[in-house]
Protein backbone atom coordinates (compact mmCIF):
# COMPACT_ATOMS: atom_id res chain seq x y z
CA UNK A 1 0.00 0.00 0.00
CA UNK A 2 1.35 3.50 -1.05
CA UNK A 3 1.93 6.55 1.77
CA UNK A 4 -1.01 8.08 0.17
CA UNK A 5 -3.29 5.26 0.52
CA UNK A 6 -2.08 4.78 3.83
CA UNK A 7 -2.62 8.44 5.02
CA UNK A 8 -6.07 8.22 3.51
CA UNK A 9 -7.34 4.46 5.08
CA UNK A 10 -5.93 5.65 8.55
CA UNK A 11 -8.63 5.42 11.22
CA UNK A 12 -8.60 8.55 13.51
CA UNK A 13 -6.83 8.13 17.12
CA UNK A 14 -8.13 6.21 19.33
CA UNK A 15 -8.70 9.66 21.93
CA UNK A 16 -8.81 12.37 18.65
CA UNK A 17 -9.84 15.59 20.38
CA UNK A 18 -7.60 14.85 23.31
CA UNK A 19 -4.69 14.37 20.63
CA UNK A 20 -5.73 17.74 18.88
CA UNK A 21 -5.98 19.65 21.84
CA UNK A 22 -2.56 17.91 22.64
CA UNK A 23 -1.00 19.28 19.75
CA UNK A 24 -3.46 22.64 19.82
CA UNK A 25 -1.47 23.21 23.34
CA UNK A 26 1.71 22.88 22.01
CA UNK A 27 1.13 24.96 19.47
CA UNK A 28 -0.50 28.06 21.33
CA UNK A 29 2.68 29.08 23.27
CA UNK A 30 3.74 30.37 19.39
CA UNK A 31 0.97 32.76 18.82
CA UNK A 32 0.99 33.68 22.66
CA UNK A 33 4.29 35.60 21.54
CA UNK A 34 1.98 38.71 20.28
CA UNK A 35 2.11 39.52 23.96
CA UNK A 36 5.71 40.47 23.67
CA UNK A 37 4.71 43.63 22.10
CA UNK A 38 2.78 45.44 24.76
CA UNK A 39 5.75 44.34 26.70
CA UNK A 40 8.42 46.90 25.07
CA UNK A 41 8.20 49.21 27.70
CA UNK A 42 8.89 47.17 30.61
CA UNK A 43 11.65 45.20 28.68
CA UNK A 44 12.99 48.64 28.03
CA UNK A 45 12.98 50.13 31.31
CA UNK A 46 14.14 46.56 32.39
CA UNK A 47 17.32 46.81 30.67
CA UNK A 48 17.72 50.71 30.51
CA UNK A 49 17.84 50.14 26.43
CA UNK A 50 17.35 52.85 23.70
CA UNK A 51 14.13 52.40 22.43
CA UNK A 52 15.89 51.29 18.80
CA UNK A 53 17.41 48.62 20.40
CA UNK A 54 14.07 46.98 21.33
CA UNK A 55 13.48 45.76 17.55
CA UNK A 56 16.04 42.81 18.38
CA UNK A 57 13.41 41.15 20.49
CA UNK A 58 11.50 41.14 17.60
CA UNK A 59 13.99 40.13 14.82
CA UNK A 60 16.40 37.80 16.54
CA UNK A 61 13.27 35.51 16.95
CA UNK A 62 11.20 35.58 13.65
CA UNK A 63 14.68 35.39 12.12
CA UNK A 64 15.38 31.84 13.63
CA UNK A 65 11.79 30.80 13.40
CA UNK A 66 11.59 31.68 9.93
CA UNK A 67 14.51 30.72 8.20
CA UNK A 68 14.78 27.36 9.92
CA UNK A 69 11.05 26.24 9.36
CA UNK A 70 10.74 24.34 6.24
CA UNK A 71 14.26 22.53 7.18
CA UNK A 72 12.20 21.79 10.42
CA UNK A 73 9.25 20.42 8.04
CA UNK A 74 11.50 18.40 5.80
CA UNK A 75 13.23 16.29 9.15
CA UNK A 76 9.46 16.10 10.47
CA UNK A 77 8.87 14.49 7.31
CA UNK A 78 11.70 11.52 7.35
CA UNK A 79 12.18 11.11 11.02
CA UNK A 80 8.36 11.77 12.55
CA UNK A 81 6.35 14.67 13.41
CA UNK A 82 5.40 13.71 16.60
CA UNK A 83 9.27 13.29 17.60
CA UNK A 84 9.86 17.06 15.67
CA UNK A 85 7.07 18.48 17.85
CA UNK A 86 8.39 16.72 21.38
CA UNK A 87 11.68 18.38 20.76
CA UNK A 88 9.93 21.60 20.01
CA UNK A 89 7.79 21.86 22.79
CA UNK A 90 11.00 20.89 25.57
CA UNK A 91 12.87 23.32 24.40
CA UNK A 92 10.31 25.61 23.81
CA UNK A 93 9.66 25.46 27.94
CA UNK A 94 13.73 25.78 28.26
CA UNK A 95 13.73 28.84 26.18
CA UNK A 96 10.65 30.33 28.07
CA UNK A 97 12.53 29.80 31.40
CA UNK A 98 15.81 31.48 29.82
CA UNK A 99 13.85 34.65 28.39
CA UNK A 100 12.43 34.88 31.98
CA UNK A 101 15.67 34.49 33.95
CA UNK A 102 18.01 36.64 31.22
CA UNK A 103 20.33 39.00 33.57
CA UNK A 104 21.23 41.02 30.72
CA UNK A 105 19.58 42.26 26.91
CA UNK A 106 22.23 39.84 25.25
CA UNK A 107 21.32 37.01 27.60
CA UNK A 108 17.68 37.75 26.59
CA UNK A 109 18.55 38.19 22.92
CA UNK A 110 19.97 34.66 23.21
CA UNK A 111 17.30 32.97 24.72
CA UNK A 112 14.48 34.70 22.06
CA UNK A 113 16.76 33.09 19.25
CA UNK A 114 16.69 29.64 21.00
CA UNK A 115 12.51 30.15 21.71
CA UNK A 116 12.54 30.86 17.78
CA UNK A 117 14.42 27.37 17.31
CA UNK A 118 11.40 26.10 19.34
CA UNK A 119 8.81 28.20 17.57
CA UNK A 120 10.21 26.82 14.26
CA UNK A 121 10.30 23.17 15.81
CA UNK A 122 6.34 23.29 16.37
CA UNK A 123 4.79 25.26 13.49
CA UNK A 124 6.99 22.98 11.14
CA UNK A 125 4.91 19.86 11.71
CA UNK A 126 2.03 21.17 13.52
CA UNK A 127 -0.54 21.26 10.78
CA UNK A 128 1.14 18.04 9.75
CA UNK A 129 0.40 16.37 13.35
CA UNK A 130 -2.63 17.25 13.29
CA UNK A 131 -3.75 15.98 10.31
CA UNK A 132 -1.90 12.96 10.54
CA UNK A 133 -4.17 11.76 13.24
CA UNK A 134 -7.69 11.85 11.60
CA UNK A 135 -8.87 10.04 8.58
CA UNK A 136 -7.41 11.95 5.33
CA UNK A 137 -10.98 13.06 4.46
CA UNK A 138 -11.24 15.08 7.59
CA UNK A 139 -8.40 17.03 6.63
CA UNK A 140 -10.36 20.33 5.92
CA UNK A 141 -11.82 20.22 9.18
CA UNK A 142 -8.87 19.42 11.41
CA UNK A 143 -7.10 22.24 9.72
CA UNK A 144 -10.11 24.48 10.86
CA UNK A 145 -9.44 23.57 14.29
CA UNK A 146 -5.75 23.57 14.40
CA UNK A 147 -6.38 27.59 13.19
CA UNK A 148 -9.43 28.29 15.54
CA UNK A 149 -6.47 26.99 18.36
CA UNK A 150 -3.92 29.43 16.56
CA UNK A 151 -6.64 32.59 16.70
CA UNK A 152 -7.20 31.56 20.65
CA UNK A 153 -3.48 32.06 21.09
CA UNK A 154 -3.43 35.39 19.12
CA UNK A 155 -6.65 36.37 20.95
CA UNK A 156 -4.90 36.15 24.31
CA UNK A 157 -1.58 37.74 23.94
CA UNK A 158 -2.69 41.34 23.49
CA UNK A 159 -5.85 40.97 25.61
CA UNK A 160 -4.53 38.78 28.67
CA UNK A 161 -0.80 39.35 29.28
CA UNK A 162 -1.44 43.06 29.63
CA UNK A 163 -2.66 42.45 32.71
CA UNK A 164 -0.11 39.78 33.98
CA UNK A 165 2.92 42.23 32.92
CA UNK A 166 1.31 45.28 35.17
CA UNK A 167 0.88 42.79 37.62
CA UNK A 168 3.74 40.13 37.64
CA UNK A 169 6.16 42.42 35.33
CA UNK A 170 8.42 42.20 32.04
CA UNK A 171 9.24 38.78 32.58
CA UNK A 172 5.59 37.63 32.75
CA UNK A 173 5.01 37.27 28.97
CA UNK A 174 8.03 34.12 28.96
CA UNK A 175 7.51 32.80 32.37
CA UNK A 176 3.74 32.13 31.99
CA UNK A 177 4.32 29.89 28.81
CA UNK A 178 7.30 27.65 30.56
CA UNK A 179 4.31 25.41 32.10
CA UNK A 180 2.02 25.64 28.87
CA UNK A 181 5.39 23.99 26.75
CA UNK A 182 6.45 22.07 29.51
CA UNK A 183 2.95 20.23 29.44
CA UNK A 184 2.43 19.69 26.26
CA UNK A 185 6.10 18.03 26.10
CA UNK A 186 4.91 15.36 28.39
CA UNK A 187 1.43 14.93 26.96
CA UNK A 188 2.96 14.50 23.83
CA UNK A 189 4.87 11.12 24.54
CA UNK A 190 1.10 10.35 24.77
CA UNK A 191 0.42 10.96 21.03
CA UNK A 192 0.63 7.87 18.53
CA UNK A 193 3.77 6.94 16.75
CA UNK A 194 4.29 7.79 13.11
CA UNK A 195 5.31 4.97 11.26
CA UNK A 196 8.73 4.60 9.83
CA UNK A 197 9.98 4.58 6.69
CA UNK A 198 10.87 1.07 4.65
CA UNK A 199 14.01 2.60 4.08
CA UNK A 200 16.05 6.07 5.32
CA UNK A 201 15.47 9.04 3.30
CA UNK A 202 18.29 11.33 2.62
CA UNK A 203 18.37 14.65 4.29
CA UNK A 204 20.18 17.66 2.08
CA UNK A 205 21.88 18.90 5.18
CA UNK A 206 23.87 21.85 2.32
CA UNK A 207 20.54 22.96 1.23
CA UNK A 208 18.79 23.42 4.52
CA UNK A 209 21.75 25.75 5.32
CA UNK A 210 21.82 27.39 2.16
CA UNK A 211 17.53 27.87 2.91
CA UNK A 212 18.34 29.45 5.82
CA UNK A 213 20.33 31.84 4.68
CA UNK A 214 18.23 32.62 2.04
CA UNK A 215 15.55 33.45 4.63
CA UNK A 216 17.56 35.15 6.71
CA UNK A 217 19.30 37.51 4.97
CA UNK A 218 15.29 38.12 3.31
CA UNK A 219 14.19 38.85 6.19
CA UNK A 220 17.23 41.10 7.41
CA UNK A 221 16.57 43.23 3.93
CA UNK A 222 12.89 43.87 4.40
CA UNK A 223 13.47 44.85 8.29
CA UNK A 224 15.93 47.47 6.74
CA UNK A 225 13.92 49.02 4.02
CA UNK A 226 13.16 51.77 5.76
CA UNK A 227 16.25 53.16 6.34
CA UNK A 228 17.89 52.43 3.22
CA UNK A 229 21.53 51.90 3.81
CA UNK A 230 24.27 50.26 2.11
CA UNK A 231 23.38 47.25 4.48
CA UNK A 232 19.69 46.39 2.68
CA UNK A 233 22.29 46.20 -0.48
CA UNK A 234 24.03 43.64 0.62
CA UNK A 235 21.58 41.53 2.44
CA UNK A 236 19.87 41.96 -0.60
CA UNK A 237 22.31 40.02 -2.41
CA UNK A 238 22.89 37.30 -0.47
CA UNK A 239 19.77 36.46 0.15
CA UNK A 240 19.27 36.47 -3.87
CA UNK A 241 22.29 34.31 -4.21
CA UNK A 242 21.47 31.72 -1.65
CA UNK A 243 17.84 31.68 -3.36
CA UNK A 244 19.49 30.83 -6.68
CA UNK A 245 22.23 28.29 -5.35
CA UNK A 246 19.29 26.94 -3.43
CA UNK A 247 17.14 26.26 -6.26
CA UNK A 248 20.32 24.82 -8.15
CA UNK A 249 20.97 22.39 -5.40
CA UNK A 250 17.54 21.11 -5.25
CA UNK A 251 17.01 20.52 -8.90
CA UNK A 252 19.76 18.35 -8.30
CA UNK A 253 19.67 16.68 -5.23
CA UNK A 254 16.65 13.12 -5.13
CA UNK A 255 14.61 14.25 -2.25
CA UNK A 256 14.58 17.68 -1.90
CA UNK A 257 13.50 20.14 0.70
CA UNK A 258 11.40 22.05 -1.56
CA UNK A 259 9.84 20.36 -4.86
CA UNK A 260 9.84 23.65 -7.28
CA UNK A 261 7.47 21.22 -9.40
CA UNK A 262 4.52 22.21 -7.65
CA UNK A 263 5.12 26.26 -7.97
CA UNK A 264 4.87 25.33 -11.86
CA UNK A 265 0.95 25.12 -11.25
CA UNK A 266 -0.34 28.65 -11.67
CA UNK A 267 -2.81 28.01 -8.89
CA UNK A 268 -0.19 27.04 -6.40
CA UNK A 269 2.19 29.73 -7.32
CA UNK A 270 -0.74 32.82 -6.69
CA UNK A 271 -2.28 31.12 -3.49
CA UNK A 272 1.09 31.19 -1.47
CA UNK A 273 1.81 34.94 -2.77
CA UNK A 274 -1.70 35.53 -1.52
CA UNK A 275 -1.40 33.73 1.50
CA UNK A 276 1.85 36.29 2.24
CA UNK A 277 -0.03 39.57 1.09
CA UNK A 278 -3.35 38.51 3.25
CA UNK A 279 -0.92 38.44 6.06
CA UNK A 280 0.98 41.62 5.48
CA UNK A 281 -2.26 43.70 5.08
CA UNK A 282 -3.75 42.08 8.50
CA UNK A 283 -0.72 43.24 10.26
CA UNK A 284 -1.67 46.51 9.53
CA UNK A 285 -4.34 45.90 12.56
CA UNK A 286 -1.27 45.02 15.25
CA UNK A 287 1.49 47.41 13.84
CA UNK A 288 -0.84 50.55 13.52
CA UNK A 289 -4.45 50.44 15.96
CA UNK A 290 -2.45 50.16 19.04
CA UNK A 291 -1.38 54.06 18.05
CA UNK A 292 -4.58 54.84 17.36
CA UNK A 293 -6.25 53.41 20.45
CA UNK A 294 -3.39 55.38 22.93
CA UNK A 295 -4.75 58.58 21.38
CA UNK A 296 -8.64 57.55 22.95
CA UNK A 297 -8.88 59.24 25.97
CA UNK A 298 -9.68 57.37 29.17
CA UNK A 299 -8.74 53.66 27.36
CA UNK A 300 -7.04 51.53 29.82
CA UNK A 301 -4.31 48.98 28.58
CA UNK A 302 -6.27 45.88 29.15
CA UNK A 303 -9.06 47.80 27.21
CA UNK A 304 -7.13 48.48 24.20
CA UNK A 305 -5.91 44.75 24.46
CA UNK A 306 -9.45 43.99 24.31
CA UNK A 307 -10.20 45.84 21.81
CA UNK A 308 -6.70 44.59 19.40
CA UNK A 309 -8.19 40.84 20.02
CA UNK A 310 -11.67 41.73 17.99
CA UNK A 311 -10.01 40.24 14.80
CA UNK A 312 -8.45 36.77 16.59
CA UNK A 313 -11.41 36.24 18.33
CA UNK A 314 -13.53 36.42 15.05
CA UNK A 315 -10.82 34.15 13.64
CA UNK A 316 -11.62 31.79 16.05
CA UNK A 317 -14.73 31.27 14.93
CA UNK A 318 -14.22 31.13 11.11
CA UNK A 319 -11.97 28.56 11.42
CA UNK A 320 -13.77 25.50 12.37
CA UNK A 321 -16.77 26.79 9.85
CA UNK A 322 -14.23 26.96 7.31
CA UNK A 323 -13.31 23.10 7.77
CA UNK A 324 -16.62 22.54 8.43
CA UNK A 325 -17.70 23.90 4.87
CA UNK A 326 -14.82 22.20 2.95
CA UNK A 327 -15.37 18.60 3.75
CA UNK A 328 -19.41 18.82 3.52
CA UNK A 329 -19.05 19.90 -0.20
CA UNK A 330 -16.55 17.09 -0.42
CA UNK A 331 -18.55 14.68 1.07
CA UNK A 332 -21.11 15.66 -1.18
CA UNK A 333 -19.68 15.20 -4.16
CA UNK A 334 -18.13 18.64 -4.45
CA UNK A 335 -15.28 19.30 -6.79
CA UNK A 336 -11.76 20.29 -5.39
CA UNK A 337 -12.71 24.27 -5.89
CA UNK A 338 -14.45 24.66 -2.83
CA UNK A 339 -11.28 25.28 -1.10
CA UNK A 340 -10.42 27.91 -3.68
CA UNK A 341 -13.83 29.67 -3.33
CA UNK A 342 -13.38 29.80 0.77
CA UNK A 343 -9.71 31.36 0.02
CA UNK A 344 -11.33 34.06 -2.60
CA UNK A 345 -14.42 34.89 -0.24
CA UNK A 346 -11.74 34.74 2.70
CA UNK A 347 -9.57 37.40 1.42
CA UNK A 348 -12.56 39.81 0.31
CA UNK A 349 -14.40 39.82 3.42
CA UNK A 350 -10.48 40.67 4.99
CA UNK A 351 -10.45 43.62 2.26
CA UNK A 352 -13.72 44.65 3.97
CA UNK A 353 -13.13 44.73 7.06
CA UNK A 354 -9.92 46.44 6.69
CA UNK A 355 -11.39 49.41 4.48
CA UNK A 356 -13.93 49.40 7.46
CA UNK A 357 -11.28 50.14 10.37
CA UNK A 358 -10.07 52.92 8.14
CA UNK A 359 -13.87 54.42 7.73
CA UNK A 360 -14.28 53.74 11.39
CA UNK A 361 -11.38 55.58 12.13
CA UNK A 362 -12.12 58.89 10.77
CA UNK A 363 -13.77 62.08 12.79
CA UNK A 364 -14.02 60.79 16.83
CA UNK A 365 -13.28 57.67 18.13
CA UNK A 366 -16.24 54.77 17.89
CA UNK A 367 -14.69 51.49 19.24
CA UNK A 368 -17.72 49.76 18.53
CA UNK A 369 -17.61 50.10 14.73
CA UNK A 370 -14.07 49.64 15.09
CA UNK A 371 -14.01 46.60 16.41
CA UNK A 372 -16.74 45.14 13.92
CA UNK A 373 -14.79 45.65 11.36
CA UNK A 374 -11.70 44.40 12.82
CA UNK A 375 -13.83 41.16 13.64
CA UNK A 376 -15.04 41.04 10.13
CA UNK A 377 -11.07 41.10 8.93
CA UNK A 378 -10.22 38.12 10.99
CA UNK A 379 -13.41 36.21 10.32
CA UNK A 380 -12.25 36.53 6.14
CA UNK A 381 -8.79 35.80 7.53
CA UNK A 382 -10.01 32.96 9.31
CA UNK A 383 -11.66 31.52 6.15
CA UNK A 384 -8.60 32.44 4.07
CA UNK A 385 -5.94 30.71 6.44
CA UNK A 386 -8.11 27.38 6.57
CA UNK A 387 -8.43 26.87 2.92
CA UNK A 388 -5.20 28.45 1.86
CA UNK A 389 -3.62 25.00 4.00
CA UNK A 390 -6.26 22.61 2.69
CA UNK A 391 -5.08 23.79 -1.03
CA UNK A 392 -1.29 23.51 -0.05
CA UNK A 393 -1.56 20.02 1.73
CA UNK A 394 -3.88 18.83 -1.20
CA UNK A 395 -1.65 19.91 -3.63
CA UNK A 396 1.76 18.51 -1.83
CA UNK A 397 1.93 14.81 -0.95
CA UNK A 398 1.18 13.11 1.69
CA UNK A 399 4.51 12.01 2.75
CA UNK A 400 5.77 15.71 2.46
CA UNK A 401 2.98 17.30 5.08
CA UNK A 402 5.24 18.44 6.89
CA UNK A 403 7.23 20.69 3.96
CA UNK A 404 3.89 21.95 3.30
CA UNK A 405 2.82 22.89 6.69
CA UNK A 406 6.32 24.87 7.57
CA UNK A 407 5.60 26.40 3.93
CA UNK A 408 2.28 28.24 5.28
CA UNK A 409 3.60 29.12 8.25
CA UNK A 410 7.00 30.55 6.38
CA UNK A 411 5.13 32.72 4.14
CA UNK A 412 2.58 33.58 6.48
CA UNK A 413 5.28 35.45 8.62
CA UNK A 414 7.52 36.65 5.80
CA UNK A 415 3.86 38.77 4.84
CA UNK A 416 3.77 39.95 8.21
CA UNK A 417 7.84 40.62 8.66
CA UNK A 418 6.95 42.72 5.32
CA UNK A 419 3.95 44.33 6.68
CA UNK A 420 5.94 45.73 9.60
CA UNK A 421 8.28 47.37 7.36
CA UNK A 422 6.00 48.33 4.41
CA UNK A 423 3.46 49.44 6.11
CA UNK A 424 5.41 51.57 8.61
CA UNK A 425 7.09 52.93 5.47
CA UNK A 426 4.09 54.00 3.85
CA UNK A 427 2.41 55.48 6.94
CA UNK A 428 5.67 57.65 7.71
CA UNK A 429 5.40 58.76 4.40
CA UNK A 430 1.89 59.35 3.94
CA UNK A 431 2.00 61.27 7.53
CA UNK A 432 5.12 63.76 6.66
CA UNK A 433 5.82 66.75 9.19
CA UNK A 434 1.98 66.73 9.57
CA UNK A 435 2.37 65.99 13.59
CA UNK A 436 -0.47 65.00 15.44
CA UNK A 437 -2.98 66.46 13.20
CA UNK A 438 -1.47 64.28 9.84
CA UNK A 439 -2.20 60.37 12.46
CA UNK A 440 -5.99 60.81 10.93
CA UNK A 441 -5.02 60.77 7.56
CA UNK A 442 -2.43 58.43 7.32
CA UNK A 443 -3.82 55.85 9.02
CA UNK A 444 -7.17 55.94 7.20
CA UNK A 445 -5.12 55.84 3.99
CA UNK A 446 -2.64 53.21 4.95
CA UNK A 447 -5.62 50.83 5.48
CA UNK A 448 -7.00 51.40 2.70
CA UNK A 449 -3.98 50.74 0.52
CA UNK A 450 -3.76 47.37 2.78
CA UNK A 451 -7.52 46.82 2.05
CA UNK A 452 -6.38 46.37 -1.65
CA UNK A 453 -4.24 43.85 -0.94
CA UNK A 454 -6.30 40.97 0.00
CA UNK A 455 -9.32 42.60 -2.74
CA UNK A 456 -6.69 42.45 -5.61
CA UNK A 457 -5.40 38.96 -4.32
CA UNK A 458 -9.64 37.63 -4.36
CA UNK A 459 -9.84 39.14 -7.82
CA UNK A 460 -6.64 37.18 -9.27
CA UNK A 461 -8.01 34.17 -7.82
CA UNK A 462 -11.07 34.64 -9.70
CA UNK A 463 -9.12 35.17 -13.22
CA UNK A 464 -7.20 32.30 -12.42
CA UNK A 465 -9.93 29.74 -11.91
CA UNK A 466 -12.13 31.34 -14.57
CA UNK A 467 -9.18 30.65 -16.99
Amino acid sequence: MSTADSIAARPAAASPLRSLLIVGLGTIVVPLDSAVNIDFPAIVARFDLPIPMIQWIVVAYVLTQTSLMLTFGRIGDILGYRRVFLVGTGFSALAFVACALAPTYPALIAARIAQGIGAGLILSCGPALATSLFPEAMRAEILGRYMAMFGIGSALGPSVFGILVEHWGWSAVFSVRAPIAATAFLLAWTLPRSARAATAEPFDGAGGALLALALAFLLLTLNRLRTLGPEVLVFGAIAALCCWLFYRREQRFPRPIIDFRYFRDRGFTIINIANALVNLAAFAIMLLAPFYLSRVPGLSLPMAGFVLAASPFAMIFAAPLAGRLARRVAATGGTNRSPHTIAIAGAALSSLGLFGIALAAGGAPHLGWLMAAMMLQGFGVGLFQVAYFDIVTGAIPPQNRGVAGALGMATRTIGTVSGATLLMLIFQTLRGDGGPDGFGGAFQATFAIAAALPAAMAAIQVLVRRA
